[in-house]
């Protein structure tokens, strides 16, 4: 538990700096109160001046944040020097917020950074919601991600499963371990970047490394570009930046490789005046430049989505596809189980394609469970646009919204033995209720929009691997501790296992 509070150096040094400014900051801000009367949500204890900053800088911030809402309620009412802030951990009231306040809560959170084309303006996940996003969100659905462009992109993903395959199947020849994580993110990551440019990224010039190290760095970085969105307009009026300069250095090497991909498609395109790709560079140059556009988007907009997503899709399924592998090993009923079931369907003659997915309902459960265990995002951020009131306490107007989503999902009261791998619960009959209990993806007009994406991935990536091959690790158990300081929830240490075949070598494709 004592990790739980633990602050690495970098995020210490930011803590007492900021100490040191609080008297200032007190005169300069705190001047503005809530309006007596109002019956805010309870607010467990603050430290003087910088509020509850502490549980903010917490390394692994939904324990932290779990802890302090079981002991003090389901909302709570925060504050960081004089942001406010609510945070949910109850299935009951995240129901009523995306029911009743979806549109008001559909701002994410934290301003962004003019210019930068990571953490900026153009991204899906932080450009507010308006006309751009609607417009992003119609293009991404409509073109790139609804079940009909999923079909026709299942020839795509069903070669980088045939290569992610041969991968693993080679080193079960020469008898190597595996890193599980470094082989899910190449196979992601070529899925995420057919969607966006066409082709995979190649492996022989450095591309795919450029690519997939952005990706991690990213993740990385996330936990302190949000701190610093977070207190930017107190450290504005005294002219403190944090992290400015890891921001621009990673934006410029996106757009050093984005710009890239874009003149390649241009250049596409003017050779060929009929060309009409399917991917998403293609679609959006298309609107670029173009006048009569339903919006008329910019280059920066190009480049903003692609990040995003190619960040949100890449990270979130790797992550998933190792946790939950991880949590198949530990539990080897579910092993033979899942075996048994994809045996029965599929056989053991073939390789598992896309098209089996659909028959094999407990692989289906398997992944859910995984989510609800080790969701992705384990804290969301939104912001409530207006004032409203939530389950009878009035909420601020530009009230910043922590959804604890991580700590939802692990709740006795909606669970049964949370802290258990239970696949089977996803197959039983669920009873309707006006509760948000599992959300690995988000809820509302921010939700992912990539949802049946990245269920199609992991659960393909993960039957390829029980069909095919048994894992051996060392020791008896997965170690299944959390890296601290990361947004997305990660394994601590990296699942490396050495794969042994158990069916016909080759499979049939």
């Amino acid at each position: 538990m004592a990790a739980m509070f633990t602050l690495d150096f970098q995020t210490c040094s930011i803590f007492i700096v900021l100490c040191l400014f609080s008297t200032i900051f007190y005169y300069l801000f705190l001047v503005r109160k809530t309006k007596v009367g109002c019956n805010l949500p309870p607010s467990p204890p603050s430290l003087p001046i910088i509020g509850h900053l502490h549980h903010i800088l917490s390394l692994l911030i939904h324990k932290s944040l779990q802890k302090l809402s079981s002991k003090y309620g389901p909302i709570l009412y925060l504050r960081v020097f004089n942001v406010p802030m609510v945070l949910v951990t109850s299935a009951s009231i995240a129901y009523e917020i995306f029911r009743a306040q979806d549109l008001n809560v559909s701002v994410r959170a934290l301003p962004t950074n003019e210019g930068s084309i990571f953490f900026g303006p153009s991204g899906f996940l932080t450009a507010p919601y308006g006309d751009y996003l609607k417009f992003a969100k119609k293009i991404l659905v409509t073109k790139l991600l609804r079940p009909q462009a999923l079909q026709r992109s299942r020839c795509d993903r069903e070669d980088e499963i045939n290569r992610f395959y041969s991968s693993l199947l080679d080193k079960t020849m020469k008898k190597e371990s595996v890193d599980v994580g470094e082989e899910a993110m190449k196979l992601i990551n070529n899925i995420i970047c057919k969607i966006l440019i066409g082709r995979s990224c190649s492996e022989e010039n450095g591309e795919a490394e450029t690519v997939r190290g952005l990706v991690t760095e990213s993740d990385l970085l996330s936990k302190k570009f949000i701190l610093s969105a977070i207190l930017r307009k107190p450290l504005n009026m005294i002219g403190i930046s944090l992290f400015k300069k890891e921001l621009t250095s990673i934006s410029r090497r996106y757009d050093e490789v984005l710009e890239t991909f874009i003149v390649e498609h241009e250049e596409k395109r003017r050779e060929n005046h009929h060309h009409q790709g399917d991917n998403m560079v293609d679609v959006l140059l298309e609107f670029y430049g173009d006048e009569n556009a339903e919006f008329n988007i910019t280059r920066n907009h190009i480049k903003g989505l692609f990040v995003d997503l190619l960040i949100a899709g890449t990270d979130t399924s790797t992550h998933a596809i190792q946790w939950t592998m991880a949590e198949i090993i530990n539990n080897p009923n579910v092993l033979e189980k899942l075996r048994e079931e994809i045996d029965f369907v599929v056989g053991k003659v073939r390789l598992i394609q896309e098209t089996d997915l659909p028959n094999l309902p407990y692989l289906q459960a398997v992944v859910k469970e995984g989510l609800r265990m080790h969701t992705p995002a384990p804290i969301l951020f939104r912001t409530f646009q207006e004032k409203c009131e939530i389950n009878g306490f009035h909420i601020p107007e530009k009230t910043t919204l922590i959804l604890n989503s991580y700590a939802i999902m692990r709740d006795p009261n909606f669970w049964e033995d949370p802290e258990e791998f239970k696949p089977e619960r996803f197959q039983e009959e669920e009873t309707r209720e006006e509760v948000l209990r599992y959300l690995p993806f988000g809820s509302g007009r921010k939700g992912c929009p990539g949802t049946s994406l990245a269920y199609v991935s992991v659960e393909h990536a993960i039957g390829v691997m029980v069909q095919c091959f048994g894992w051996k690790i060392k020791g008896d158990k997965v170690n299944m501790d959390e890296a601290p300081g990361s947004v997305t929830l990660t394994m601590a240490h990296p699942l490396k296992c050495t794969p042994v075949p158990r069916t016909q070598i080759p499979l049939r494709l």
